[in-house]
């Protein structure tokens, strides 16, 4: 299980990377080894407003159909529109091409949830 160390995670296993005033958003590769092969997501556009914990879209797999949570709340600024046509890139690349958005970060006091990478690893490395 490939883990960044500088990125922050989500207990719904959705990783943060932030940059200025802006969070790019992705799924760990705990969590896309778990669903298998994905062969579709659907993403909010952009200019959507985003609630920390609230669905931002779903995914499915050849094992099943899950959503997926915002891990903090802001406007969507970009999707990755390759997961339209390469959904499998997130099992590929989870942490690289297989991003799947960038938001405004409405809250930065909600980056304070989110875990580091060391409790990450302790909390599901060993599922």
């Amino acid at each position: 299980m490939e883990i960044v160390q500088d990125y922050q995670y989500s207990e719904n296993h959705i990783w943060v990377r932030v940059e200025g005033s802006r969070a790019t958003i992705g799924l760990t590769d705990f969590a896309q080894e778990e669903f298998g092969v994905i062969v579709f997501i659907e993403l909010p556009p952009v200019g959507e407003s985003l609630k920390a914990g609230e669905p931002l879209g779903s995914m499915e797999s050849v094992k099943t159909v899950t959503e997926l949570y915002a891990p903090l709340s802001g406007q969507v600024v970009d999707f990755n529109r390759e997961l339209g046509k390469n959904p499998g890139l997130i099992n590929t690349s989870p942490y690289g091409q297989g991003w799947i958005l960038t938001l405004d970060i409405a809250d930065a006091s909600e980056l304070d949830s989110l875990w580091d990478a060391a409790k990450y690893e302790q909390t599901y490395a060993h599922e």
